[in-house]
């Protein structure tokens, strides 16, 4: 990767559930924004009961602790990026963009959390239309994976790159053609994974070879985080995604070192010490 462009540490908030088996959500974010020279904030969406096996439980905040957690950040402290994760239902997705809308910050990373991997619903079905209509707008990228993005345009999972560059292109206007698409193509079949972007007037694929591991859990988390921590460091946003993309993609290769439950374990954060 190369050097950070910017020398003062980044400082970035985290909006997530809790996985108390540290693969994914807010501890997941930390070691990840750590990991990349960021000084990790964190405001807590929600509780979960899980572990590398599913999920089995889940407590949603409550909006005004939401906002409470990220006004006590945001009137003390210098964001310099948000990252948003799980958030459960209506009440926390106002609650969230109403606390943005009072402090602007430059870079809002929204990872469009809808159902664990394990099929557990993580956002209410009714939030899905909030989600586009008040919160997409003041982001300035999100990242989806193909499910997902079928869920979000109501339409089927593409099936080939072809189709993910289409799939982009939609959600970019339906997202009222501000926040950049990122677009995680990791549900295709086939040796190679292809990630898309898509910002609006140039479309970019950042490529890996498949790594052949059951120990991807907290991937999404893992890249969204990533791209918060970089981009307040990189000359271009261009230049904080090839590098995420790079993060994740070590991760995920380093995975195997760690020996973590018995069922999907964590990519390994720390992969680069």
């Amino acid at each position: 990767m190369e050097e950070t462009a910017a020398r003062i540490v980044p400082n970035i908030l985290s909006l997530a559930g809790v996985d108390p088996s540290g693969g994914a959500g807010l501890l997941a974010d930390i070691k990840t924004i750590s990991a990349l020279g960021g000084y990790a904030c964190g405001a807590v969406t929600a509780l979960t009961v899980q572990n590398t096996r599913g999920v089995s439980g889940v407590r949603i905040m409550s909006g005004d602790f939401v906002s409470a957690q990220m006004e006590s950040v945001l009137s003390d402290i210098r964001i310099d990026a948000v990252k948003i994760g799980m958030l459960g239902n209506c009440e926390v997705i106002e609650a969230v963009a109403g606390i943005l809308r009072d402090h602007p910050v430059k870079h809002v990373v929204l990872d469009t959390i809808l159902a664990s991997t394990s099929g557990t619903p993580l956002l209410e079905p009714e939030a899905v239309g909030v989600l586009i209509r008040k919160l997409l707008p003041l982001c300035t990228v999100f990242t989806p994976n193909l499910p997902e993005a079928a869920i979000l345009l109501g339409d089927e999972t593409p099936a080939d790159e072809g189709g993910m560059e289409n799939t982009a292109r939609r959600l970019w206007n339906l997202a009222g053609c501000g926040p950049t698409v990122y677009l995680k193509g990791g549900h295709l079949s086939g040796d190679r994974m292809v990630d898309l972007v898509f910002d609006g007037k140039e479309v970019r694929r950042y490529e890996s070879s498949r790594v052949k591991t059951e120990n991807t859990h907290g991937t999404g988390c893992a890249l969204s985080s990533a791209i918060a921590a970089l981009l307040p460091q990189r000359c271009s946003a261009w230049e904080a995604f090839s590098d995420a993309h790079d993060y994740l993609r070590g991760a995920i290769q380093a995975a195997d070192r760690l020996s973590v439950g018995s069922g999907h374990g964590p990519v390994n954060h720390f992969w680069q010490k």
